[in-house]
């Protein structure tokens, strides 16, 4: 981590920036509004976040439409967990931070770490775990308190509107990748894959040899997944059977993996698997609680040997390792880059769908 000497003191503001959720549920808006900074513990760090990627979960946490309680349960107006920024205050017992280092804010602010469940690579699926932007303010919010335990160090060249994303859309696609087991040269498809998951996706099922195929629509999402490195385009909207072409490209059999990062599309995700033996449907986009139901025919499942998987969002350790292809170049920036002020209309065009990879929000410019 990049640094500066201990004795340089940061000048931390009373008061800062941040996106606030108003009129929560399904006519929510956002507004920019002042808050307070708030103050870390003997056990924490205080992030000055320079970015916050926008993601489609956020969406669910200000509509609170995932079935848990909503934001306003726990007092956290700003949602978002996609921070990259750099430490402003350590806490007293802090020994892993200084200064100056680089730091991300994750989904999860922190987990028990003592747990099963956090022993064993699950860490994600703690039951005392803590969501960011839903259980304690969100990436929104320009200056965060963070355990230092749980924030993730950026390492150098790895720029901070890069590292946004990074911290949930890359490494929750960089999990499920691993978690599906398949092998260099498998195809992969991506059906709403011009998304900021499904293009992170892209880039890293690539550099893991894979063969990716992105199902979208539009010549924008085209274009971007096509220059991140997808084998294939097929567009929903001008191909009268989207699974008939990809399983063409795939072989004339059909993708080794399916990876729904779009709510949409699960009800033909099992479709782009064709003939293929063995192949995996993993889930990751979050549909609204009760709205999506996904299977076929058991017979499906004996004589194609497939499966259906679900995985949540990366781990730190996944998180460190999506970092880490970014400082290789192999996870390019994927994102549009908008003001501060511009915050409430970016957060309205993700709610509409029309984003190409993924919105950042650069706290230190505003039009």
């Amino acid at each position: 981590m990049g640094s500066v000497p201990e004795t340089q003191q940061y000048e931390i503001p009373t008061h800062c920036k941040a996106g606030v959720v108003v009129n929560e549920g399904p006519n929510f808006h956002v507004e920019v509004q002042t808050v307070p900074v708030p103050e870390p513990g003997p056990d924490d760090v205080l992030i000055r976040l320079n970015f916050t990627g926008l993601c489609s979960s956020d969406i669910h946490m200000m509509q609170g439409d995932l079935g848990s309680p909503p934001m306003s349960t726990f007092g956290v107006r700003s949602p978002g967990h996609e921070g990259a920024g750099v430490v402003v205050k350590v806490g007293a017992n802090v020994k892993n931070f200084k200064l100056g280092d680089r730091a991300g804010i994750k989904p999860l602010t922190d987990t028990c770490g003592s747990c099963h469940l956090c022993c064993d690579d699950k860490e994600t699926y703690c039951r005392t775990a803590i969501h960011t932007g839903l259980m304690t303010a969100g990436t929104y919010q320009q200056y965060l308190v963070s355990p230092a335990r749980y924030a993730s160090p950026i390492p150098d060249g790895v720029p901070d509107e890069i590292a946004a994303p990074i911290m949930c859309s890359a490494s929750t696609i960089y999990r499920s990748l691993l978690e599906s087991n398949l092998k260099a040269g498998s195809w992969v498809v991506f059906p709403g894959g011009g998304g900021g998951v499904g293009i992170q996706g892209v880039q890293l099922a690539k550099a893991m040899g894979m063969r990716p195929i992105v199902v979208d629509t539009g010549s924008e999402k085209r274009d971007l997944s096509l220059k991140m490195g997808a084998e294939a385009f097929i567009d929903f909207k001008e191909e009268q059977d989207p699974a008939k072409a990809v399983i063409k490209v795939a072989d004339g059999i059909g993708v080794h993996g399916v990876f729904v990062t779009a709510p949409a599309a699960y009800k033909t995700a099992v479709s782009f698997v064709g003939d293929r033996v063995g192949s995996m449907v993993m889930c990751i986009g979050l549909p609204a609680v009760g709205s999506v139901t996904l299977g076929t025919d058991p017979c499906e499942y004996v004589f194609k040997n497939l499966s259906i998987k679900g995985t949540l969002v990366g781990s730190r350790r996944d998180t460190a390792a999506a970092l880490d292809f970014a400082r290789r170049g192999m996870l390019r920036q994927i994102s549009e880059v908008y003001p501060l002020n511009r915050l409430p209309e970016a957060v309205e065009k993700l709610r509409k769908g029309q984003v190409a990879g993924r919105i950042v929000i650069n706290f230190n410019w505003e039009e």
